[in-house]
């Protein structure tokens, strides 16, 4: 099986990276975490990566001095270790249409809401405003519009009547831990694959399952 080298990048304590680590040490997955990237030298989740054994390198945005410089030193460095597929998994950097379409059908992102419901920031407390019942996490490639790539796969979790912003983000990333090395497998594998601005499936769907909020 050949693996498919994988550059994650982060901003922050890379909660997500730490998943998708954990889910590639399995010999039958078919991606390797070749590469953990930050535009913040202080990103703790750069300090967990070494702990790994997976390279870990900064890139520090302040230190040039515009976007796009920025990016052609990310792109360099991507393809200087021969990486194939990038995953952004809190990278809180808005890559320029440069970037994207360079990486095209070769990046995904993870966002905390139900795509195409809540796009951008502030996802939860959104969600509780409008009075939603279920919330959730969506896996989506990255197009130059923000947050509005084609849909690989998705999480749903209830929204309960005493919940606050924090209960249901800790809600939503749980599921978002399960979801993001799920969706990298399927696309890895071959199982989901972006053809003319949607995704393909090979695998046949259950239409019979269904959540229901309240129970």
């Amino acid at each position: 099986m050949t693996r498919r080298r994988i550059a994650i990048l982060i901003s922050g304590r890379g909660s997500n990276m730490v998943s998708l680590m954990e889910a590639a040490r399995a010999h039958d997955y078919p991606a390797e975490i070749a590469l953990v990237l930050s535009n913040r030298p202080d990103a703790e989740g750069l300090d967990r990566a070494r702990d790994a054994g997976i390279e870990a390198l900064a890139i520090d945005h302040k230190a040039y001095s515009t976007r796009e410089s920025f990016e052609q030193a990310l792109d360099e460095a991507l393809h200087a270790r021969d990486i194939e597929f990038i995953c952004l998994a809190g990278f809180m950097r808005v890559l320029t249409n440069w970037f994207v379409e360079r990486w095209a059908g070769r990046m995904v992102n993870i966002h905390p809401s139900l795509l195409p419901l809540f796009r951008g920031t502030q996802t939860h407390r959104r969600a509780l405003e409008e009075g939603v019942l279920v919330h959730g996490c969506t896996v989506h490639f990255v197009v130059p519009e923000l947050d509005a790539g084609p849909i690989v796969a998705q999480a749903v979790v209830p929204v309960v009547p005493d919940d606050t912003e924090t209960s249901l983000a800790e809600r939503v990333l749980e599921q978002e831990h399960l979801l993001y090395p799920q969706a990298l497998r399927m696309i890895c594998s071959g199982r989901a694959r972006l053809d003319g601005g949607r995704v393909i499936f090979t695998d046949s769907w259950d239409a019979s399952a269904a959540l229901l909020s309240p129970v």
